[in-house]
């Protein structure tokens, strides 16, 4: 059995993540027991989720224990098997978290699936047809409802999720308007990913600017708007919205480092009879093969385009996750093992 090199969480961030709160061990691949699966990785998934899980206080997930393999979605090969359904040479997708190697108990529904990389590049299946992906559908299309003609905005837009949404909502006759960091990153979003019209934030030094931009960007409101972000962003698109509008919850990046997150103006949520709903998407498997499967479709015919920053080796894993918290990545942020 080979030896595994694996990144442990040794310490708690006290505010701000940085470098030191984790550790680079090897160690032994324990001998495979009956139904268990060896599976080396080849890429390693990083996710905004594993910040919160870095700390103690409760959250919507357990915290992430110390001196163990950081948690993350994995995608890779098949090495041994001693399960049926699975063979040497397989690709599969799992959670293996943040190390070379796993030992996979294939007995527990969910813990491995096999993938077919035919028309779907292998990485993918850690992002737009992946957790990701499953992600933006599941708020589109279950939280925000699209109708034809109906304009829908995404913070994070040139992002894993952001950009599989866009492509989802397109889908549906919707307008779609994305907000991002930059330039580069709004010029992906319009002219790759065909959004309609894409808003750098980076150009605003505060909410009431950037909402101004916003509704250049929307001029009939906004009636479905998918956060990522929170903050200053949430609070522009709020003063957009119209009556009636639907805000998925996914993620607030923004406060990830323990700051609390004030809304502006609460009250519109009242006064446009707003709903606003978070989720968690692994609460929702039974949704996973519908969404899989169309995700698999757009990226397969090329109506889906996503981009990816790769960093190179397990020991880059803790850098290529602190850029990935302040934006630095450009499309989904994986780690090549």
């Amino acid at each position: 059995m080979p030896h595994n090199r694996q990144i442990v969480l040794d310490n708690r961030p006290q505010g701000e993540a940085s470098a030191s709160n984790f550790k680079l061990i090897t160690t032994d691949t324990p001998a495979l027991q009956d139904g268990q699966v060896l599976v080396r990785h080849h890429y390693l998934s990083l996710d905004p989720y594993m910040r919160g899980r870095m700390n103690e206080s409760k959250s919507y997930a357990q915290p992430q224990p110390l001196g163990e393999v950081m948690i993350g979605g994995t995608v890779g090969e098949v090495v041994d098997s001693r399960h049926p359904k699975f063979k040497p040479a397989d690709s599969v997708v799992g959670m293996g978290g943040w190390q070379e190697y796993s030992v996979v108990d294939a007995n527990v529904p969910g813990n491995l699936r096999r993938v077919d990389t035919t028309h779907v590049p292998l990485s993918h299946y850690l992002g737009a047809v992946g957790m990701p992906g499953v992600t933006a559908w599941y708020g589109l299309v279950k939280i925000i409802e699209p109708k034809a003609g109906e304009t829908v905005t995404v913070s994070a837009a040139s992002g894993a999720v952001g950009s599989a949404y866009g492509a989802l909502a397109k889908a549906r006759g919707c307008r779609v308007v994305g907000i991002a960091g930059g330039k580069d990153k709004c010029d992906y979003v319009v002219h790759e990913l065909g959004f309609d019209a894409c808003v750098d934030y980076k150009e605003h030094q505060d909410y009431l600017s950037l909402s101004k931009a916003l509704k250049a960007a929307c001029p009939n409101g906004i009636d479905g708007h998918f956060e990522n972000v929170g903050g200053m962003v949430l609070d522009a698109v709020m003063l957009r919205t119209n009556a009636f509008a639907r805000v998925a919850v996914c993620g607030m990046i923004a406060g990830y480092d323990g700051a609390p997150l004030p809304m502006a103006n609460p009250a519109l949520i009242l006064v446009n009879r707003m709903k606003v709903q978070g989720f968690i998407v692994s609460e929702h498997m039974e949704v996973w093969p519908e969404a899989l499967s169309e995700l698999g479709q757009l990226v397969g015919s090329g109506k889906l385009r996503p981009r990816e920053s790769v960093a190179q080796g397990i020991e880059s894993a803790p850098e290529a996750f602190l850029g990935l918290l302040k934006g630095k990545n450009f499309g989904k942020q994986l780690v090549r093992i």
